[in-house]
């Protein structure tokens, strides 16, 4: 069964906002930004969770493959629905078992790296590409492509929402959200309600 996520007022705000608008657009982009710690995770997740009580599936995208089986536990907690891996590391046996349980629907929330977007996911009802800006999202060799972009263009023909989330935005989403394109979200306070670290800046040539 799912987990009750308790949110801050902050996040409550963002929650409310990106459904509202869902319900006017069919296909909205949102650009979440907030530092780290800001709870941007619990976010997702209660997005996730009224995409999967209207019968659709939930496709995850992260930077790199260690962050999958951390997400993994945190979604199949708070969600109350099995969560599938998908990323080149994968044995080919369990890549194809998955494959078939989330063609079908068995299966509708996966986490994984850039290769995910392909995904071959029922109902697919939101894409969130976590930490946006990060380069791994670029496949160099072969077949090249940006998965945040193909994430992006995935959500425009599938008319579906797509959240990209980051606590340092790429210079692109910053741009479309000039462009009026992105609706563009803040979380400004860490979820826990710690201080950021104190900065102080040293001139090195007084030190000397």
């Amino acid at each position: 069964s799912a987990k009750e996520t308790i949110l801050n007022e902050e996040q409550s705000l963002v929650l409310s906002a990106v459904e509202q608008k869902i319900r006017v657009s069919s296909n909205p982009v949102f650009l979440l930004e907030g530092i780290t710690g800001s709870g941007k995770t619990e976010v997702y997740i209660e997005i996730a969770k009224k995409r999967l009580a209207e019968g659709k599936s939930v496709l995850i995208l992260v930077p790199e493959i260690a962050l999958t089986a951390q997400l993994r536990s945190r979604f199949e907690n708070s969600l109350g629905h099995p969560v599938a891996l998908w990323h080149s590391a994968l044995a080919e046996g369990l890549r194809q078992v998955q494959w078939k349980k989330i063609k079908s629907g068995e299966i509708k929330v996966v986490i994984g790296a850039r290769s995910a977007v392909f995904a071959p996911m029922n109902n697919l009802g939101m894409i969130v590409v976590d930490e946006e800006h990060d380069q791994t999202y670029k496949q160099e060799e072969r077949f090249r492509y940006q998965a945040r972009d193909l994430a992006v263009y995935r959500g425009h023909l599938q008319k579906i929402p797509v959240v990209l989330g980051s606590a340092t935005p790429s210079l692109e989403s910053i741009q479309r959200v000039r462009d009026g394109r992105y609706v563009h979200l803040k979380i400004n306070r860490r979820f826990s309600g710690q201080l950021l670290p104190e900065i102080k800046l040293i001139s090195l040539s007084e030190e000397q």
